[in-house]
């Protein structure tokens, strides 16, 4: 059986972001004696933090369980129906629950507006700041009066997210899971996260992979041609 290209830390010397992308796959079974390092948990932190999103929106926040207790917590959302889960999230040395904000209110919109200000954003072109304010809410309305779609809207700029996310944790020798399969409700109500104004979309668990008992780790990526997915124009 063909075996992948093992994954490596990025070095000034390997910095071929295709070798991340063809090298990296979600692990099945994680070794549960190994732990991601305080230095790379600062760096992972970082990658969740610097994603883009739609008019610089953010409108996400992150559970990262870092002890048992709060693993167990989150394997309660899988224990029942999607059980095939469980185990991963017990062993993975952390586990990242991507959440989505349940409203984009005025009082959030301002918050990232004075943050882009506090960082610099206007100060070449002061006028830009109700500008952006404007374009934001502009979208937002867009979303929510007129397509109607506004959750779906937000969930789409957390999945951007997650996708930077997965690509990121490889380039740190990381191995990645994104999982849909758990119930949200569960999730929620064990972090209060509905009464904060979230709800949990995606868990991520992350740590290294148990090789020896993880039937994805040798098997070949299987993507479709150039010919089916992409139209040169």
């Amino acid at each position: 059986m063909t075996q992948p290209a093992t994954l490596e830390p990025v070095t000034e010397n390997h910095l071929d972001i295709i070798h991340y992308a063809k090298s990296r796959y979600s692990a099945k079974t994680y070794d549960s004696t190994r732990k991601i390092s305080d230095d790379d948990i600062d760096k992972i932190k970082d990658l969740l933090r610097f994603s883009p999103s739609s008019t610089n929106a953010q409108p996400w926040h992150f559970l990262l369980a870092t002890t048992d207790e709060a693993k167990e917590k989150i394997a309660k959302s899988t224990d029942e129906k999607f059980p095939f889960n469980s185990q991963s999230i017990r062993d993975a040395s952390h586990v990242v629950v991507f959440c989505s904000k349940l409203e984009m209110d005025e009082d959030f919109l301002l918050r990232v507006l004075a943050q882009e200000e506090k960082d610099g954003r206007f100060e070449l072109a002061p006028e830009y700041k109700e500008k952006m304010h404007e374009a934001r809410n502009m979208f937002i309305n867009m979303h929510k009066h007129d397509l109607k779609d506004v959750q779906h809207w937000i969930d789409k700029q957390v999945y951007l997210n997650v996708g930077q996310f997965l690509l990121g944790v490889s380039t740190l020798g990381i191995d990645a899971t994104p999982m849909e399969g758990f119930d949200a409700k569960v999730l929620d109500e064990q972090f209060g996260l509905r009464d904060r104004g979230y709800t949990s979309l995606v868990v991520v668990t992350i740590g290294y992979r148990n090789a020896d008992d993880d039937y994805n780790a040798g098997l070949p990526k299987s993507r479709m041609p150039f010919s089916e997915i992409l139209t040169e124009a």
